[in-house]
């Protein structure tokens, strides 16, 4: 196939996905595939992976193959590909027989540019047999790190994928996923058998999502206050570590009034099904979920991603916050976590079937978590720095950054904590040994005689949540081991030693007292994405949504999928009068601007021209990662 001319990948930009210029490296990506070479792609969740195997698709003769990890979202993703006027499909369980026998006629007779898969179905030799006698524009593996053993998404499907190289090597293949750590990246190349592939790795920065960690303290409260204050008419979703407490804070925010719906593997799959869709399609609706939710979920408006409990790695972390704000617009990351947390996570590991090695490996992605939880400096340096990133600059936008953490020597302080578990026998767990360090006279401490210790009352003059804070941070430095079979007993490590001898210097960071409860703020939860703008805006804002979802459900497609708030927010900046000054709005498209565009300038004629003023302080969007 000849060299593809740059402006062909261009003008399918411009007139289908209504973009004038690409981002980063997707124009060589783009160029590469289209040439026959493969790929893989590392960029962030919203950086723009996908047109970098759609475009090629269209530009290529056949159709493209994309392999994703979840049929629950295909009909999705296929019926945003449709509204810009791309021919596409999927086929999976969802259909019947002869809607299947259908899709495959007509992918036998090229009408397609884009098919949808799951690595399941893909494998059948029936369905192998079905590739054989098609044309064939492209191989796109979604969320690639699945083929990773070490990692928490990890499927046994991916790794037979190298299959596609055997059977057609010919044909080109861009694996693409948003999270892999050196390690990975080398799995995914050695497993689909990409040596030969092109790497392209993007930053890893999301700088429109501000990271914020804090320590548990009445966490439903806690996440009360935080949405209050914040985004409480916004989607988002909130992570819990099991199926019950799901259940417990999906309802503890309904009592709330807040949209509130759980999502866990112990659910029925039609309950499952309508909360996912309620989720995609409604406004304001907020997931509290499992790990057994999430991944390939194309919400481009979650404004917030919470966790209630503390993710076991980095990786996991950074894909589950990069599900929010994907379309570039602002969107917060926070979390809450505590002792308790870590020592589920090192039970987790502790207790696993797993191979020395493995835990090993395990063991050192969950230090570096607790790294980022601890960390007095920027945590968006320290995230991207995992992913061997250097962010020259603190980013002056995370919580360290916004209120930067006191520190104090804690050397004497840890001393006395090291020399109380010591004395007690490192038989007892933390809420004895700030017994015996206050000096309290309860029942257990008389009875062992702890009260004839020489550490018992030494730490009379440190409040209680101060003595919770230092035996936290001397676990999360790997200086105490809390015994994970079940009674929590803390025991000393061998790196305790130079503290106890008074050779290593200890700084602690100062948690922060809790902020008062704060009321509900005013406005509309939209105020995080529009900024400070007139109440006329809000007023034209709103009533460009409600269009939106009033075309939505004409078509039955989630209401992103007619036009993302990225774009909604360019026509309240610009508001433009006529079908040819729409052209120049972000994210529409030649399809969707036929489609619908006589319905939105109608809302726009109604509030009048742009009063620059008003809008001056609505930042210009990027576009998003699906037009």
């Amino acid at each position: 196939m000849p060299e593809p001319d740059p402006r062909d990948a261009k003008a399918v930009l411009r007139e289908r996905y209504g973009y004038t210029e690409f981002r980063g490296d997707q124009e060589d990506i783009i160029r590469h595939v289209v040439g026959g070479g493969d790929a893989l792609v590392l960029m962030p969740t919203g950086g723009g992976k996908s047109l970098c195997y759609q475009i090629p698709s269209i530009l290529r003769n056949g159709v493209g193959v994309v392999v994703s990890p979840l049929i629950a979202l295909m009909q999705d993703q296929v019926g945003a590909m449709r509204q810009i006027g791309v021919r596409a499909t999927f086929l999976n369980s969802s259909l019947e027989p002869h809607e299947s026998r259908a899709i495959e006629h007509a992918l036998v007779g090229g009408d397609y540019d884009l098919l949808y898969v799951a690595p399941e179905r893909l494998m059948t030799p029936p369905f192998l047999a079905l590739l054989g006698r098609l044309d064939i524009a492209l191989f796109a593996i979604d969320e690639a790190h699945c083929v990773s053993q070490w990692g928490h998404d990890f499927r046994p499907e991916y790794i037979q994928l190298s299959v596609l190289h055997e059977r057609f090597p010919s044909v080109p293949r861009i694996a693409l996923t948003a999270t892999a750590d050196a390690m990975t990246q080398r799995e995914i190349v050695d497993k689909l058998r990409l040596d030969e592939a092109r790497r392209y790795v993007a930053s890893f920065d999301r700088p429109n999502i501000q990271y914020r960690i804090n320590v548990k303290d009445r966490p439903n409260q806690q996440l009360h206050a935080f949405l209050t204050a914040e985004h409480h008419a916004d989607s988002g979703i909130v992570y819990c570590q099991t199926r019950k407490k799901t259940e417990e804070v999906a309802a503890f925010l309904c009592e709330k009034g807040y949209g509130a719906l759980p999502y866990h593997a112990g659910m029925d799959a039609e309950t499952r099904r309508e909360h996912q869709q309620r989720f995609l399609r409604e406004d304001g609706v907020i997931m509290v979920a499992t790990i057994a939710f999430g991944m390939g979920i194309d919400k481009p408006d979650v404004r917030f991603v919470a966790h209630m409990d503390f993710p076991q790695n980095v990786e996991r972390y950074y894909q589950e916050t990069g599900r929010a704000g994907r379309d570039g617009l602002p969107a917060t990351a926070w979390m809450v976590y505590g002792l308790a947390d870590i020592v589920t996570s090192q039970r987790f590991i502790d207790t696993s079937d797993a191979e020395d090695e493995y835990k090993r490996v395990l063991r050192g992605k969950l230090q570096a978590m607790l790294g980022l939880c601890e960390t007095v400096t920027c945590r968006r340096q320290v995230v991207l720095r995992y992913f061997g990133e250097e962010l020259a600059e603190p980013c002056g936008a995370c919580d360290t950054c916004l209120e930067p953490v006191d520190t104090w020597d804690g050397s004497v302080a840890a001393q006395k904590a090291l020399s109380t578990v010591y004395r007690t026998g490192q038989r007892f767990g933390v809420a004895h040994q700030i017994d015996v360090l206050m000096g309290k006279q309860t029942e257990r401490v008389v009875s062992l005689g702890h009260d004839g210790l020489s550490t018992y009352g030494i730490g009379a003059d440190v409040p209680e949540n101060d003595w919770r804070s230092v035996f936290r941070q001397l676990v999360a430095a790997d200086l105490l081991r809390v015994d994970t079979s079940g009674y929590g007993t803390l025991s000393l490590t061998p790196a305790s030693r130079g503290v106890l001898r008074g050779e290593q210097e200890l700084r602690f960071r100062r948690d922060p007292t809790p902020p008062k409860r704060a009321g509900a703020r005013r406005g509309r939860g939209d105020r995080a994405v529009l900024g400070d703008v007139a109440d006329h805006d809000v007023d034209l804002w709103e009533a460009l949504r409600q269009v939106r979802i009033e075309i939505a459900q004409e078509q039955d497609v989630p209401a992103f999928v007619v036009f993302h708030d990225a774009t909604l927010r360019h026509l309240l900046e610009v508001r433009p009068q006529t079908l040819a000054a729409m052209r120049h709005v972000h994210g529409i498209g030649e399809a969707k601007l036929a489609r619908y565009g006589e319905r939105f300038l109608d809302v726009v004629r109604e509030y009048g021209p742009a009063l620059r003023k008003s809008v001056s302080r609505i930042r210009r969007p990027d576009w998003p990662d699906d037009a």
